[in-house]
């Protein structure tokens, strides 16, 4: 999925990169480049998915 960005009206580059940043951190793609950078081995994948399934259960009480 490619994310594509236009100028607004008087829109300086940083201000149409901090908007980018911020499509990109939303989306969640920097968590999932940074996830997939390194391998990881099946039984840490679903260790840190059972770890985070256990926060979702203690958030909820």
């Amino acid at each position: 999925m490619a994310i594509r960005i236009k100028a607004r009206n008087n829109e300086s580059p940083e201000q149409m990169m901090r908007r980018f940043k911020k499509l990109i951190e939303k989306e969640g793609l920097t968590k999932e480049i940074k996830r997939k950078e390194f391998y990881e081995k099946p039984s840490e994948r679903r260790r840190r998915a059972a770890r985070k399934a256990e926060s979702r259960r203690a958030k909820e009480r």
